[in-house]
Parts: C-alpha cells; structure tokens; sequence
C-alpha cells in the first residue's frame, strides 16, 4: 500500500485467532528504515494507508479482530506514523471501555474505515442493561470519528471526536 512513491506492506500469516505477528516493510523510506515485526492479538482484516496526522506522510492503519468467550467479534486499530519517512512511530487508539458515554450498549461488531484522513468506527448498539435486543427491533448503530492528535508525552493519539447514533432497518 503506497501514497504516491512511499507506504508499507504489511504481511501476517493469521495462522491462530488469538496471536499472530505482523511485519511491517516500509516502502519509500529512508535507507536506514528496516521491516520490523510485532505480536498482535487476533488477526489482521484489512489495512490502509493515509496521511491521518496530516503532516504529509504516509501512516498506516491495521484493523485488528479477537473473538471473545462470548463469540463476539471485537475491533481494534493498530496505527504507525511515518516521521518525515526516516522512522516510524506508533499512534495509540483508545480503548472503548475507558469511555463511560461510548461504551454504553458496546458488545462488539465494529467496522472501521478512513474517511477524509479521519477514522470512523461503526458497531451496533445494545440494549445497557445487557438483555438481548427485541427480535425484529429496528438495530441501533453508532458511529465515532477519531482524530489524530499529540500525545502527553509525544508520540500521537486518537481521539474520539464526533459521535452519533442512527437506526438501521
């Protein structure tokens, strides 16, 4: 995946559902940049490149899913920041349980994407008091835009931005 003549490729064998390693071979990149590798949890989807701390090059963004006891597919984001092309640095994303206004009906079934350098995360919203939802009933989405901002101590961070709800039929 490149933006222009630079970018990643990203491989994972996905062999075990709850850990693989990912390798990271930056393209483009200053001679001195090696392919580095990491344990994930769970297993690699899909993967994209954009410029989400808009400093003009080329981050990279992995989406990550664990299956819980429960069956429950869960999503991640695992996401590198390019540093002029010489090195990279990761861009932390924040759990949801840690916010008590976004957590709120969170079981799972996330889908990320990029939209306009922004990083939208959907999943459906159940019923707070952990019953299941009413067979038939309208599902209840929300959606969450998170930006990228600076760290406390350097480095990046996500933060949620806008977040709203809709019914889907």
């Amino acid at each position: 995946m490149k933006v222009g003549k630079t970018g990643y490729r990203v491989s994972c064998i996905n062999k075990s559902p709850d850990r693989n390693v990912a390798t990271i071979s930056p393209i483009g990149f200053d001679k001195d940049m090696r392919e580095f590798s990491f344990e994930i949890k769970g297993r690699i989807a899909k993967a994209e490149v954009d410029d989400i701390n808009r400093d003009g090059y080329p981050d990279l963004v992995i989406y990550v899913y664990t299956q819980g006891l429960d069956s429950t597919i869960r999503g991640n984001v695992i996401a590198i920041s390019s540093e002029k092309n010489e090195s990279v640095a990761p861009i932390i994303f924040p759990d949801i349980f840690d916010d008590p206004k976004l957590r709120v009906g969170y079981r799972g079934g996330d889908e990320f994407f990029l939209m306009e350098g922004v990083l939208v995360r959907r999943f459906p919203v159940y019923p707070a008091d952990g019953s299941p939802r009413p067979a038939n009933a309208p599902v209840t989405i929300r959606q969450i835009q998170y930006m990228v901002i600076p760290g406390e101590k350097g480095g990046s961070r996500f933060k949620a931005g806008r977040s709203y709800e809709y019914t889907k039929q």
